[in-house]
């Protein structure tokens, strides 16, 4: 008898969802940073505790692109803790702009990997990129506008990844579309 694996996806994209979402509400000048130590608590457990387990299970399914997204953005959540909480957070902006940039740049390249995937994976993708470089612009140019858009870009892209992980949810229990998520 074969045994069927779970989707550990929607868990992964909720846990970068709601992280995501906490962090941009920041970014975008909704609250202040006094808000961050709540973001890290997210950020430990559930953007990166959640998003890691859900890649080594898409590991385990054999799934390369989503165990690269899901440990990669674990990943992300996890060194985010650890460079504010653990070693003081003290870095020039532009030093911090540098660590946006290049993770806008492997998400550049996630998001042409996700052509092969459905369209909201692919909104999830491009809205990302965009986001992590107008973060970086502004930290790299001190341009607070680039950094505030950046943070609403940010809060597009989490709703979108909630969105999907609903879908994924909802579509699989009912065992038909009810959420629909655009073609591969």
């Amino acid at each position: 008898m074969e045994t069927k694996l779970a989707n550990p996806a929607p868990l992964g994209l909720i846990g970068f969802a709601a992280t995501t979402w906490l962090l941009s509400m920041i970014n975008a000048g909704l609250f202040g940073k006094e808000s961050i130590p709540l973001v890290l608590g997210m950020a430990l457990a559930f953007g990166g505790g959640a998003q890691v387990l859900a890649g080594l299970l898409s590991y385990i399914r054999g799934n390369t692109f989503a165990t690269v997204a899901f440990i990669g953005y674990g990943s992300f959540w996890l060194s985010f803790v650890a460079y504010l909480h653990v070693f003081g957070g003290s870095s020039p902006p532009a030093f911090v702009g540098w660590y946006l940039l290049v993770w806008g740049v492997f998400t550049f390249y996630m998001w042409i990997a996700s052509f092969r995937h459905n369209t909201a994976l692919q909104l999830v993708f491009l809205t990302l990129w965009i986001t992590f470089f107008l973060l970086a612009g502004g930290d790299l140019f001190g341009a607070s506008a680039l950094h505030t858009l950046g943070g609403y870009l940010g809060l597009v892209c989490a709703a979108l990844a909630a969105y999907l992980s609903a879908a994924e949810v909802i579509n699989a229990d009912y065992g038909r579309t009810v959420l629909p998520i655009g073609a591969k």
